[in-house]
């Protein structure tokens, strides 16, 4: 097999979901799924998709380094302002939809316990990806209100990562080890020998700085799966601890994006959208309305009355809980390690990732077009006075 004309293939289709997804406004991540799905069921062309080592290694180090860069996203001295608000609506927006999905996967869909636990971890999540996007473009990244949105992201994924991880390792002194190695490195060694390679060997043509990250990265990945946990455990973490590291040298993050984007995450997505099964789409419809609504519904009934808790006004209030029910990259990570680990069949997979391609886009959708916050700059904000600021921040959507 010519390895050449595979890798040409995938990344055809990868610059063809980057066009389509430029064009119609829509994350490029889910253009690879939709696109991957089509181009596996479509005789004639899914012959040619070959799931080759080196595609599935590449799938793996995508999901690593994108589980890695949503860590880093998050601002931890934004984290650390609003973490009251932030760790209250981040658990119930993990706990409640987890147990949820996993009492209708187990309870009324039959699904076997480790096939309802993959059901329940990938629709608990948020998609930290699809939050950032809409926090930057709509500048609420700069508001105590996309603060506090994006501090809560982290704290459902994490929750997500931790369940991932704790429910399907193997227990043992292998897992002890890796628990030590990852907190001693990634707590106590990365962000110094990250801060050491910028300030030594920073922003030169071999990338070193890159290099060590890969490094640390995959070595951990490697130690978590020896040890029987999920190697983007470690990743997410990692993440989160170098993010004030990356806040002060954006041009080491935006070049780890450009590589991950450009080479590594689209054969993961498309990889999981090839793995769909069109008949199992059709099959399961019914199915995956119902666990979309689920997922919709947990999410409403343990977000919005906790942001109410905290004095949210109504407006901001739905608008929280609506992205707090966006999923995507976490989503697709739990039910792809189901389907490689033979924890759900085909059928199960397609319609947990159908699932969570649609909470991408319906609550996305609802949220901007109907509760999207006003946004006014701080010197707006002083020239109002009180009852003017009230009737802006709490006046209806538009219809």
């Amino acid at each position: 097999m010519n390895v050449y004309y595979v890798a040409a293939i995938w990344l055809g289709m990868a610059l063809l979901a980057s066009v389509v997804s430029i064009r119609i406004a829509v994350p490029a991540a889910l253009v690879e799924i939709v696109i991957g799905a089509l181009a596996g069921n479509i005789p004639g062309i899914q012959q040619h998709l070959s799931q080759t080592d080196i595609i599935t290694f590449l799938a793996s180090a995508g999901s690593l380094v994108l589980t890695f860069l949503a860590g880093a996203e998050i601002d931890p001295v934004s984290l650390r302002g609003h973490w009251k608000g932030s760790l209250s609506i981040g658990v119930v927006s993990f706990l409640l939809p987890f147990l949820a999905a996993f009492g209708f996967c187990r309870l009324v869909l039959g699904w076997q316990l480790h096939a309802a636990e993959i059901g329940g971890i990938a629709l608990s999540t948020t998609s930290v990806a699809v939050v950032y996007a809409v926090m930057v473009e709509t500048g609420l990244n700069r508001h105590d209100l996309g603060k506090l949105i994006l501090a809560a992201c982290f704290i459902t994924d994490l929750g997500t990562v931790l369940a991932l991880g704790g429910l399907f390792a193997t227990y043992g002194w292998l897992l002890l080890v890796f628990a030590a190695v990852c907190a001693a490195t990634v707590a106590l060694l990365l962000p110094r020998l990250l801060r050491l390679a910028i300030k030594h060997l920073g922003h030169r043509v071999s990338e070193p700085e890159i290099k060590l990250l890969l490094v640390i990265l995959f070595a951990l990945g490697g130690l978590a799966t020896q040890a029987g946990s999920e190697a983007v455990l470690p990743a997410y973490v990692a993440g989160l601890v170098v993010a004030g590291v990356f806040l002060h040298d954006r041009v080491l993050m935006d070049r780890l994006r450009s590589i991950a984007f450009a080479l590594l995450t689209p054969f993961f997505f498309l990889r999981a959208g090839t793995l769909i099964s069109a008949p199992a789409l059709i099959s399961g419809a019914g199915v995956i309305a119902v666990l979309l609504l689920v997922k919709l519904a947990a999410k409403m009934i343990g977000v919005w009355p906790t942001a109410a808790a905290f004095r949210l006004p109504r407006r901001e209030r739905t608008y929280t809980t609506l992205l707090m029910a966006t999923g995507l990259t976490f989503g697709s990570i739990a039910a792809l390690f189901g389907l490689t680990h033979h924890l759900i069949d085909q059928a199960q997979y397609t319609e947990l990732v159908t699932v969570v391609i649609l909470s991408a886009f319906v609550p996305t959708l609802i949220a901007q077009q109907l509760f999207q916050p006003t946004v006014l700059d701080t010197e707006e904000e002083e020239a109002l006075g009180e009852e003017d600021l009230s009737i802006i921040h709490n006046r209806p959507g538009p219809a």
